[in-house]
């Protein structure tokens, strides 16, 4: 009985510990991956854990976060699912799955320094293009506009 009371705890308690998706925001820092021994084990959000799925283990994120990670060195990139709480190793901000580090190329580092963006929420991804695409220095004109259309060809 105490056990099922302090687990109904540990979960209220991350909850509350979540914050709110901010689909855009950027950050970098140490990652770190997830032992193969996690492998079929329940994580935080109650899924059970599985090394070949692109998944992540955030402090704060609310599960189904969707994080764009690139590795800085390699150019690799990819998108993983935040279901699970961690890591609890300082300075590191993310955990990923096996099969996530195993296509970025750090497993065997095991520790590397990458980039995240925060791409979509409720396992949806939302945005495609980093921020920077968006502030071009050069106006982008609408698709479809033939010459002669739009605020520069009227007269």
């Amino acid at each position: 009985m105490v056990y099922r009371v302090i687990g109904l705890l540990f979960c209220l308690s991350t909850q509350a510990w979540a914050q709110e998706v901010v689909v855009g925001k950027e950050f970098s820092g140490r990652v770190s991956f997830y032992g193969v021994r996690s492998h079929g084990k329940k994580t935080a959000s109650g899924e059970r854990m599985d090394r070949d799925d692109f998944t992540a283990a955030h402090r704060t994120l609310p599960f189904g976060t969707m994080i764009e990670v690139t590795n800085p060195t390699n150019g690799k990139k990819c998108i993983v699912r935040v279901n699970d709480r961690g890591p609890f190793v300082r300075k590191r901000v993310l955990d990923i799955s096996f099969g996530a580090a195993e296509y970025l190329g750090i497993v065997k580092s095991g520790i590397a320094s990458l980039h995240m963006w925060v791409v979509g929420a409720e396992g949806q991804v939302i945005l495609s293009k980093p921020p920077a695409y968006w502030q071009a220095s050069e106006t982008v004109k609408p698709p479809f506009q033939k010459p002669g259309q739009g605020p520069e060809g009227e007269k």
